[in-house]
């Protein structure tokens, strides 16, 4: 019985992974797609470095192109990142007829239209659940599950590095800084967690998101991104205090065939499923015209969960070459992207302004809102030692971000208000 030969790019944590399932799960594999599934050659940067898992020596190589140029291999399993080189590796095996597996978010976010239209060009598989939420099958969901029903909203925490910052923030009482170094010493926040912390990383997860979930070519370019090194301890108490957390958000919304997609810190309320997702796990809530609400929920990353979604579109690929269907799959995006302009962006707000402590100030505020047909929801002022300024928190009902852009804009030009403190979106 002929072995599927299979080209690894990368051995670090999740190259390890996906060797340790194929190879410990043979007589699985073999049963689902009746033939075996061989890692015939791995790239690695050292063949001599020392592993944590036995490999022979000969099936290593440190030249990219010895595996894409490869013609025994069928199918190249990409796990090394990067964009630029790796995208010429993959086109050239598509090029060459090899099926794709990745889990290389940032190359599909931005390269993800082209590398598509080449695979259905040669009738090539490219399958990248692994990309986004790792252990979370959402991709396939979006593609398969949704396929008879029109997605309006796709909500998500999807990096697990801000939520579990914003977490022990939460529960612990620390604060940003000890909690990201407590990160970067535990390996769940890089050296530089810019990506992480600034929201680039969960901009790149909602671009493939999003385009899946509304068969538009969204770019990352269409992602509204804010980070949440802003996000301090009042703002996080002051939430519990409204029965809200805070957690790093991607939310795209379709209304009408116009669409916004965005990353940002926003407080949800306690009762929503999505607010007691803590520390590195992830969590998509998807909601359908037809299916309603529906949500997903696991581990974002780590060795085996990401390994877990590589190796089970590498099975799908393999079931695809046994059926001859290889390339029929492809999911190309057929609508054009509209994006919402801010009068069509809407959601409740949440601020906190310190503001002057004497007589009509807050009538001053409400009209401000008023001014600009922004309803108030609620009001609350905390009693404060300094007697000549103030906090005040509002939650606004829902408005559009374009009338709280003048709301804001109006507050920095009001005498009574000395700081607008913090702004952030509310769901749920």
């Amino acid at each position: 019985m002929k072995p599927v030969k299979v080209g690894l790019l990368g051995l670090g944590t999740v190259g390890t992974g996906v060797v340790r399932i194929v190879e410990g799960h043979q007589e699985d594999l073999l049963n689902q797609v009746g033939s075996p599934i061989s890692i015939s050659q791995i790239l690695v940067k050292d063949r001599t470095k020392g592993r944590n898992i036995a490999v022979e020596a000969s099936k290593l190589t440190e030249d990219p192109w010895e595996i894409v140029r490869n013609p025994d291999i069928d199918v190249i399993v990409e796990v090394m990142g990067g964009i630029a080189q790796t995208k010429e590796y993959i086109l050239e095996a598509l090029e060459r007829g090899k099926h794709i597996v990745t889990a290389n978010k940032d190359l599909m976010a931005l390269h993800g239209p082209e590398i598509l239209e080449k695979a259905r060009e040669k009738g090539c598989d490219v399958l990248y659940e692994a990309s986004v939420a790792g252990g979370i099958p959402i991709i396939r969901t979006l593609i398969e599950g949704f396929s008879s029903d029109r997605i309006t909203k796709i909500m998500g925490i999807v990096n697990g590095t801000t939520n579990y910052i914003l977490t022990k923030m939460s529960q612990e009482g620390a604060a940003y800084g000890d909690v990201l170094k407590e990160a970067q010493e535990l390996g769940y926040a890089e050296s530089d967690p810019t990506s992480d912390v600034e929201g680039l990383d969960a901009a790149r997860k909602m671009t493939i998101l999003s385009t899946l979930g509304f068969r538009a070519n969204v770019s990352l370019d269409h992602v509204t991104t804010k980070g949440i090194s802003n996000v301090t301890q009042e703002d996080i108490q002051y939430a519990k205090q409204l029965g809200y957390v805070v957690k790093l958000l991607g939310i795209a919304e379709r209304q009408d065939d116009f669409i916004s997609v965005s990353v940002q810190p926003t407080m949800i309320k306690k009762s929503h499923p999505i607010a007691s997702v803590n520390g590195v796990f992830n969590a998509v809530y998807v909601h359908g015209e037809a299916v309603g609400e529906t949500m997903f929920y696991g581990p974002g990353a780590g060795e085996m969960p990401t390994a877990t979604s590589v190796v089970a579109d590498l099975v799908a690929v393999v079931k695809n070459m046994k059926l001859g269907v290889n390339g029929r799959q492809a999911q190309l995006s057929y609508n054009v992207v509209k994006l919402k302009t801010d009068e069509q962006i809407a959601s409740k707000f949440f601020l906190l302004l310190h503001v002057e402590d004497r007589a009509g100030v807050l009538a001053q505020i409400a009209q401000v809102f008023s001014d600009f047909d922004v309803s108030i929801e609620s009001v609350m002022q905390p009693s404060m030692p300094n007697i000549s300024s103030t906090e005040i928190i509002i939650i606004t009902h829902g408005a559009s971000k374009a009338a709280m852009n003048k709301v804001l804009k109006a507050f920095e030009s009001l005498s009574a208000v000395r700081k607008i403190k913090s702004v952030y979106r509310v769901e749920g």
